[in-house]
């Protein structure tokens, strides 16, 4: 017998995901978005933002240690880390699983979805937000970085999509990732979370990678597959120099022995695997030649 309750998710213009509903935990419309905390009865509770899933219980590490834990551990010596976006602090909670972390600076634009989380996601931050290394800051994460005048080692872009009339249009850009690239150490890495790469869907990824590599010397592509997404996710990893592609496995191991929790997701086959890019979506990242600029933004959707 079908459920009664149903969740609609547009994932895309020309493509709908349904989840069947328990519940609804929270729902409501901050300055910014509409927020809502969600049952579902395959991934448990989900933070929903503007009707897209960001991230659900069940599945949630799968995403958060791909989007972290291959920066941090390519990174030599990790001390500094911003992280821009993460609301609901499972970001800030990956980060502090390695104990050279010195500070971590946490940028959200939208404190409500952030007060949300604190209160209805205790599992994904686990008490991230209350440790003395963790510093919020609820701003436009673009107009911080700008302004800062720290450098860090590794700095997260864990930003919803770049949907033309969303929050983070403008943290998708060559411009953007300039004024990253001014705001890291030497040594520094940039990842950002980078949408589907799905075959049938895979211009917004091949953008945001391109409009990286237009800025950066080092650019890899990775994937995941996070089962509440309902489609295969890809993340771009960009740096000064460090290649997470060098790294062995007793490297990657002696990392991970020395991390303060356990991870679920990621280790030395996992890295090899995700970094191992299907030869479709290696063709369609050599063929592309749009940048994304503050001048000429790119419509993805």
């Amino acid at each position: 017998m079908l459920n009664s309750k149903w969740f609609l998710e547009v994932s895309t213009p020309k493509e709908v995901n349904l989840h069947a509903l328990e519940g609804v935990l929270y729902s409501s419309v901050s300055k910014y978005q509409k927020v809502e905390i969600l049952k579902l009865a395959s991934f448990g509770t989900a933070l929903v933002l503007d009707g897209k899933i960001q991230s659900a219980e069940y599945d949630e590490f799968i995403y958060h240690e791909a989007l972290i834990q291959p920066a941090l551990i390519t990174s030599t010596d990790p001390k500094k880390v911003l992280i821009a976006g993460g609301g609901e602090g499972a970001s800030v909670r990956e980060t502090l699983k390695h104990p050279s972390i010195q500070s971590v600076s946490m940028v959200d634009l939208d404190k409500e979805v952030v007060d949300i989380c604190k209160k209805h996601l205790t599992s994904w931050h686990q008490g991230a937000f209350d440790d003395s290394k963790v510093d919020v800051y609820y701003e436009d994460a673009r107009g911080f970085i700008k302004e800062s005048t720290d450098t860090f080692d590794v700095i997260i872009l864990d930003l919803p999509e770049p949907e033309e009339t969303g929050p983070a249009v403008n943290l998708y850009t060559s411009d953007f990732y300039e004024e990253v690239f001014e705001k890291l150490g030497p040594d520094g890495i940039v990842v950002t979370q980078a949408t589907s790469v799905a075959v049938n869907n895979i211009g917004t990824y091949t953008t945001i990678f391109n409009s990286l590599k237009s800025v950066f010397p080092l650019v890899r592509g990775y994937w995941v597959s996070v089962p509440s997404f309902y489609t295969p996710w890809g993340f771009v990893f960009a740096s000064k120099g460090a290649d997470p592609l060098l790294l062995d496995k007793n490297t990657i191991g002696k990392k991970i022995a020395a991390l303060t929790k356990k991870l679920r997701f990621y280790d030395h086959e996992t890295h090899n695997g995700i970094f191992s890019l299907p030869k479709y979506l290696r063709e369609a990242i050599d063929k592309e030649t749009r940048i994304n600029t503050d001048a000429s933004p790119i419509s993805f959707y």
